[in-house]
């Protein structure tokens, strides 16, 4: 192994193989180390299932929604992505439901059938907002972070500025009840699927407002506003990357995890004893490993009270799923493209607002809830390429939320009973659903950590509540050392923004 480079880049993330790639373009000599045997972090597209091993999944990120597509236009990248038309469907144990596509009228008739006029204007003042934020915040995201308040001073119009503020800063719960939905079913949908997600807080937790605006952000071509699927699962957007940045000239080398980051010289330590001087070191690992390779007892005390500031349990429970056929729900019978889109299973109406407290209550006391938020969806059915030769279907349950440890008892105690749990949850909306289940390849926070290497399970590094100039800044207090991880600005997902200004950066202070 080569002992020099201009660059080195700890991890093969999305985030790290963005900035591997920029900085390769610009004629830099770039190393890519990355202790997984595997490139991709989170991204990746794997055959998990040991009863039906010929099915692929993307057992950890699993739709793009917020990857900039000025960003692809930088990098030269097409992604194979289709849309998902419909892309929401919200069942009921009962007859109601509603479907989300571009159908318009299709949809406004299911609000006014199933629920009422008042949440038909409420849905569409909602989008209308989101939409004009979506457009004025975007340019933020490939540039260094101003505070929030900066942020909507020089990009917001004046209009929403301050409703820009408070959606930032306050609980996603205040910021929905603006639009007066009479339907709370309708409110927890919003606020489970862009809210909550990933994120240690619920309806009244502030910051949950921050992860909603992120969450609404999707700009690629031709979606709508609606997150897409890759078509070869996620593993495809990481496997592109890494063939751009070989081709411009970085090395990739999987295998070989790093010891430690010295400063003065500049080296990077393998754990094979391995070392690579450098002139610069960009660690697309979450903070808390980025400041273990460092060395808390190197950096300032103020630095190190910001990344114990960030600290979160992970709250997700990722349950790969292979399934022998589509399950048949009670309120759509037929399918009308349900599976391929988000299917969120809530509570019904009565029941909803209550149930949410009670299960982020539930976890916040070390319980596994009763009834969490499940967002379910089948995606083989939009990009068949995934099934194996018995036409198995790749399927998950991304359940919101659990606790990282369990009180008075373990994982491994409970893990397999609550999948069962979960899965009865399914037969109450498709009964059947569990007889349907060939394989599981389930992910509980601990796991996570284990399988990607992410701090206690935290999907986001750091929770999307802590937004723009509150995110970890790109330059580290050691010189020459910067971080691209997800915990940067503007937020955890697969963005690649992180990956691109922290590329920029570097390529300043190397080039003066």
């Amino acid at each position: 192994m080569r002992q020099q480079a201009d660059v080195v880049v700890v991890g093969a993330g999305h985030n790290g193989l963005v900035a591997a790639l920029m900085l390769a373009r610009r004629g830099l000599d770039v190393i890519v180390l990355e202790e997984k045997e595997v490139a991709g972090g989170a991204a990746r597209t794997e055959r998990p299932f040991k009863r039906v091993p010929g099915l692929a999944t993307s057992t950890g990120a699993y739709l793009l929604g917020l990857m900039p597509p000025e960003l692809l236009r930088k990098l030269d990248l097409q992604m194979p992505l289709v849309r998902r038309d419909p892309h929401y469907f919200l069942p009921t144990t009962g007859k109601k439901y509603l479907l989300f596509g571009s159908d318009a009228a299709a949809m406004k008739e299911q609000f006014l059938a199933f629920f009422s006029e008042q949440d038909w204007r409420a849905n569409e003042e909602l989008q209308g907002e989101i939409a004009q934020l979506r457009e004025d915040v975007a340019p933020t995201w490939l540039e260094e972070p101003l505070s929030i308040e900066e942020t909507a001073e020089r990009y917001v119009r004046p209009a929403l500025r301050r409703v820009f503020v408070d959606l930032c800063r306050k609980p996603v719960g205040q910021y929905l009840e603006r639009f007066e939905f009479r339907s709370d079913l309708l409110k927890a949908m919003y606020a489970v699927t862009d809210g909550f997600s990933g994120l240690n807080g619920d309806w009244d937790t502030p910051g949950t407002g921050m992860n909603f605006l992120v969450h609404n952000m999707c700009r690629l071509p031709g979606s709508d506003g609606t997150w897409m699927i890759v078509k070869g699962g996620m593993g495809a957007v990481t496997a592109r990357l890494a063939a751009a940045a070989v081709e411009a000239g970085a090395t990739i080398e999987t295998g070989r995890p790093v010891q430690a980051i010295t400063p003065a010289p500049l080296a990077v330590h393998l754990r094979d004893g391995g070392e690579v001087r450098a002139r610069a070191v960009v660690v697309n690992a979450d903070p808390f490993r980025l400041r273990d390779l460092i060395g808390r007892e190197n950096l300032p005390g103020a630095w190190n009270a910001r990344v114990d500031g960030y600290r979160r349990d992970g709250t997700t429970f990722k349950v790969n799923l292979a399934l022998s056929a589509l399950p048949r729900f009670t309120c759509l019978p037929e399918d009308r493209g349900q599976f391929g889109s988000t299917m969120h299973l809530l509570p019904d109406e009565p029941e909803v607002m209550g149930a949410m407290r009670e299960a982020f209550a539930d976890v916040k006391a070390g319980r596994l809830p009763r009834f969490p938020t499940i967002e379910w969806y089948v995606h083989t059915t939009v990009d068949p390429s995934l099934r194996d030769a018995a036409g198995h279907h790749n399927s998950a349950l991304f359940v919101q939320w659990v606790p990282y440890d369990l009180k008075g008892t373990t994982w491994e105690a409970e893990e397999e009973r609550y999948v069962r749990h979960l899965l009865g949850i399914c037969d109450r909306f498709a009964p059947g659903t569990s007889a349907l289940v060939a394989d599981t390849f389930p992910l509980t926070p601990p796991k996570i950590e284990r399988h990607f290497g992410i701090t206690r399970g935290h999907i986001h590094h750091v929770d999307n509540s802590f937004g723009f100039a509150d995110r970890l800044p790109y330059a580290t207090p050691i010189e020459g050392v910067y971080s691209c991880s997800a915990g940067c600005h503007p937020a955890g997902s697969v963005i690649g923004a992180a990956g691109h200004n922290a590329a920029e950066r570097v390529i300043r202070d190397i080039e003066g």
